[in-house]
């Protein structure tokens, strides 16, 4: 079946394919084409997958094309080991040493499939670290019209309310809190759920200086960046305009190598307001309910621990 859509999509003879690893609702697999080339695919699960699985590719393929309009550069590249985290897809995608962080080219997408070159992946270095500071920074201010964007939006399987508007705190709020703890609530407890309203309430308060959409990953946890050619690559996207230091707070929230190099190159190239610290928190509340909707109450205290440092912060 994946050969079939392979050579249907790309027009070129499928030679093997080999399964990868698994994702929500996806398996992964790595194809050799009879050009030689070897490409990453992600194909639905008959029967597990979401009901729109279609807009699932469509989305991730439109996010990965936005993104690539932002690094400023070209350049190209494959794909890593597959999985459901760490070595995922890259390559293939624009991005000079003065441009923005790369993301996959994306060679085929429709229902049930979606198609990247396939990039060997390396371990991380300082060097590289630095380089993804400085190419996101500059991926970040290539900006976006709105907060949102024209596509739907999906985090994992999961959907992400896109409608744009020109205000983060109250879009952050309405599109991105308020769905997910409606959907988390019952893994909550009340005092839980009136905790986060409060977040919610005092939003405004909360957020931070005001500052223009950023073009934005949108799910950069460490999983999803891709090291291999001394650079950092930009894969599985829910790319948005959005706010910058979302990003950021994604990428400390399960580890990311060399964070502090990450983070200093960063600030040469686009400084982050005063307070970003202490807004990371507040960043990290909608992926921390993201992930009871997805793993249950395990959780739950680190979804409730960020509310209550959020709301700890005042302007």
């Amino acid at each position: 079946m994946v050969p079939a859509g392979l050579e249907r999509l790309l027009g070129v003879p499928v030679e093997r394919v080999a399964r990868v690893g698994s994702g929500h609702a996806w398996t992964l697999f790595r194809g050799t084409l009879a050009d030689g080339r070897e490409v990453f695919v992600k194909a639905a699960d008959p029967g597990t997958a979401p009901d729109d699985e279609a807009g699932v590719f469509a989305a991730e393929a439109a996010g990965l094309r936005w993104l690539g309009e932002g690094d400023g550069g070209a350049g190209s590249g494959g794909r890593s080991d597959g999985g459901s985290g760490a070595g995922r897809q890259g390559g293939g995608g624009r991005g000079g040493a003065s441009g923005g962080a790369p993301v996959p080219e994306v060679l085929g997408a429709d229902e049930s499939l979606l198609v990247l070159p396939w990039l060997p992946s390396e371990a991380p270095s300082r060097e590289a670290a630095e380089r993804f500071g400085r190419e996101l920074a500059v991926l970040h201010a290539a900006g976006a019209e709105s907060f949102g964007a024209p596509w739907q939006g999906y985090i994992a399987h999961l959907p992400l309310d896109n409608t744009r508007a020109g205000d983060w705190p109250r879009w952050y709020a309405e599109r991105r809190i308020a769905p997910y703890l409606r959907r988390a609530a019952r893994h909550l407890g009340d005092a839980d759920v009136r905790l986060i309203e409060r977040v919610m309430d005092r939003i405004e308060e909360l957020g931070g200086p005001a500052e223009p959409p950023a073009r934005i990953h949108g799910d950069l946890w460490s999983g999803n960046v891709v090291w291999s050619g001394g650079r950092a690559w930009l894969v599985d996207p829910a790319a948005h305009g959005g706010h910058r230091e979302t990003d950021l707070a994604m990428l400390d929230l399960f580890g990311a190598p060399y964070l502090d190099r990450v983070m200093a190159a960063y600030q040469e190239i686009w400084p982050l307001a005063d307070g970003w610290r202490a807004r990371v928190p507040l960043h990290r509340l909608h992926p921390l309910l993201v992930h009871v909707v997805l793993y249950g109450g395990s959780y739950r205290s680190a979804a409730v621990d960020a509310a209550r440092a959020a709301l700890r912060v005042s302007w």
